[in-house]
């Protein structure tokens, strides 16, 4: 119960559209401009530089402030191991995620939920090399192929990486393996449309100035 209520919780934060009300701060249903998405990228293309450092400042501020407080604060104040800490606060990261990428008072329509998973690998674990790790892979194949879908892609592979290393002897391994493959399968999930134009050869290039792009956010 108290996991279900975290990530409830997680979901509340979630919802919470950075890109959706800076846009009607300005005047702009971004949902009706450029791809359509609420993310940083659109709201960074549709908006000016300004709004999109905002919108992403937003989306990783309401994934941080409640798997920060559930690790940091509940977590500890209850007594909780390592591994049951470690749940919970993906738990709170997961309903972020679901929060973003579907909200309730958008018809369910959100953004893809890249930009606040990377804030939850960061607080989950706090590991310096694994979070350097990734960002060098994710700088890398961008930089190569200049896809970001396919960046994120990769990148969204490290929670169930991580904790196949460090939580595999644990009791509660396979609710945190499901747990932390379901945050790849959502990034999956928004990204149906990346992946079969990157299948066929026809996903957009970051950098490229077409109508409309592929957002990662």
């Amino acid at each position: 119960m108290t996991g279900v209520i975290i990530l409830i919780i997680g979901y509340a934060f979630g919802c919470f559209s950075t890109g959706y009300f800076v846009g009607k701060k300005n005047g702009l249903d971004i949902r009706l401009t450029g791809s359509g998405n609420i993310g940083t990228t659109n709201a960074l293309r549709s908006l000016g530089a300004k709004a999109g450092a905002i919108t992403f400042l937003g989306d990783l501020l309401k994934a941080f402030i409640p798997t920060l407080v559930v690790k940091f604060a509940f977590c500890p104040a209850m007594g909780y191991a390592d591994d049951i800490t470690y749940l919970f606060t993906l738990l709170a990261g997961l309903g972020v995620v679901m929060g973003h990428n579907f909200p309730f008072y958008l018809h369910f329509k959100g953004g893809k939920g890249i930009a606040v998973s990377a804030a939850v690998i960061v607080v989950s674990n706090l590991h310096p090399v694994f979070i350097g790790v990734g960002l060098a892979v994710f700088i890398l194949v961008v930089a190569v192929t200049r896809y970001v879908s396919l960046g994120s892609l990769i990148v969204v592979w490290y929670i169930p990486i991580f904790t196949l290393l460090y939580y595999r002897e644990s009791d509660l391994f396979p609710v945190i393996l499901i747990v932390s493959l379901l945050f790849t399968i959502l990034a999956y999930i928004k990204h149906k449309a990346n992946i079969i134009r990157l299948i066929h050869g026809t996903e957009n290039k970051f950098g490229e100035k077409k109508e409309k792009k592929s957002e990662e956010n």
